[in-house]
């Protein structure tokens, strides 16, 4: 028996080998694109790409798995795993369409900042301030990672609250953009440090919160936080040296410190206490007790709650009253009540901070940290 020829028409071969071309050509232009990108597109974007790259140039992932302690490289090396068998054309094309949103989306971006908000400060990359009608507002920006605090972050949010103690505004705002307030610090920050390198963190890390929490301390004007959605960790123990908190009836309060082997900060070991009770404050910072937004108004923690419908235009129209009243009066009567207290509070920061370090170094924190790691890979 003869078998039979099978006939691919060569007009066929052509188009496909011109399709193959054109994709590699396309794969090579996504990649100069890429560079010419102005803002970080985040972590999960930045991982699909590099997965994509190397799947598109090496095909199934063939390297061997990292250490647990290694984060960052175990992080690639689960995002290349993940895409199994695809082709090496297919992640081509994934590469080059992923690129291709995320110019399209700065992009637009772009246009929308062609109209400068009013009052808007620039220098900014993490936050989003602007001052109006003697309002400094400063705005947590990184909602794709739920406003989690990152060192840039930390440094931005110093530097505001520098700027707006010193300009002609009357009082000072903090909110959140997106869903969250802020899911706190950012355990990235302690992704891919070297075991040599541990003790240098803690102490890079301890100074940096010992100086972040002062400025909250010092700021010389009301301060007022609008928690628009959940907030964990450092977002929430600051909230004990605002003057004024309101919450959506959608934010939480949640302080996992005894989860991740650490301990509370940003004052809240002396203020939270004072502000709730002992009991009450024992079970939200040793015990990890979430509250809602109606009791942690009930324990003093929040002064009021409005719905998530109204929360924005009732609470703005409130601010809005209180920048009319007299600059100088609101900011003498705040040093009046925060004086008594200021060296007590920078104490405490200063013994709280010791004590993370000492945390951050313990197998423990090191054993919790990389447990989080690991289910957040498994998610």
């Amino acid at each position: 028996r003869q078998a039979q020829a099978v006939c691919i028409p060569s007009a066929h071969l052509h188009m496909t080998a011109a399709a193959m071309q054109v994709s590699q050509k396309d794969f090579e232009k996504a990649q100069e694109q890429l560079k010419l990108l102005k803002n970080d597109p985040g972590n999960e974007a930045k991982l699909k790409l590099y997965a994509l790259f190397k799947q598109a140039t090496e095909g199934p992932c063939n390297a061997p798995k990292p250490g647990m302690l290694d984060f960052v490289k175990k992080a690639k090396w689960d995002a290349w795993n993940s895409l199994g068998t695809l082709s090496q054309d297919d992640a081509r094309q994934k590469y080059t369409e992923l690129v291709s949103s995320l110019v399209s989306g700065e992009s637009a971006d772009q246009k929308k900042d062609a109209s400068p908000e009013e009052g808007k400060h620039d220098g900014y990359e993490t936050l989003l301030v602007t001052t109006k009608n003697n309002i400094t507002k400063i705005m947590f920006n990184r909602p794709d990672r739920k406003n989690a605090i990152n060192h840039k972050m930390y440094r931005e949010i110093m530097k505001a609250l520098e700027e707006a103690g010193k300009n002609d505004s009357t009082i000072a705002v903090i909110t959140g953009n997106g869903d969250y307030y802020s899911s706190g610090n950012d355990l990235n920050n302690f992704a891919n440090i070297q075991p040599g390198e541990m003790e240098k963190m803690a102490k890079d890390a301890a100074v940096l919160l010992k100086e972040f929490v002062d400025h909250f301390i010092d700021f010389p004007k009301p301060l007022i936080a609008m928690v628009n959605g959940p907030a964990i960790g450092i977002s929430v123990t600051v909230l004990g040296l605002c003057d004024v908190v309101y919450a959506s009836d959608t934010a939480t309060f949640h302080t996992p410190f005894s989860h991740l082997g650490q301990s509370p900060e940003g004052c809240s070991s002396y203020l939270f206490p004072k502000i709730m009770g002992v009991a009450k404050a024992n079970e939200m910072l040793l015990f990890s007790k979430k509250l809602t937004a109606a009791e942690a108004c009930a324990q003093g923690l929040v002064t009021e709650v409005f719905p998530e419908r109204t929360f924005q235009k009732e609470v703005w129209a409130r601010l809005e009253t209180y920048s009319k009243l007299p600059k100088n009066s609101l900011a003498v009567s705040k040093q009046l009540l925060r004086s008594l207290e200021k060296e007590k509070l920078h104490e405490v920061n200063r013994r709280e901070c010791e004590t993370l370090k000492e945390r951050w170094l313990s197998d423990e924190c090191v054993n919790a940290i990389v447990s989080f790691f690991q289910k957040k890979s498994k998610l």
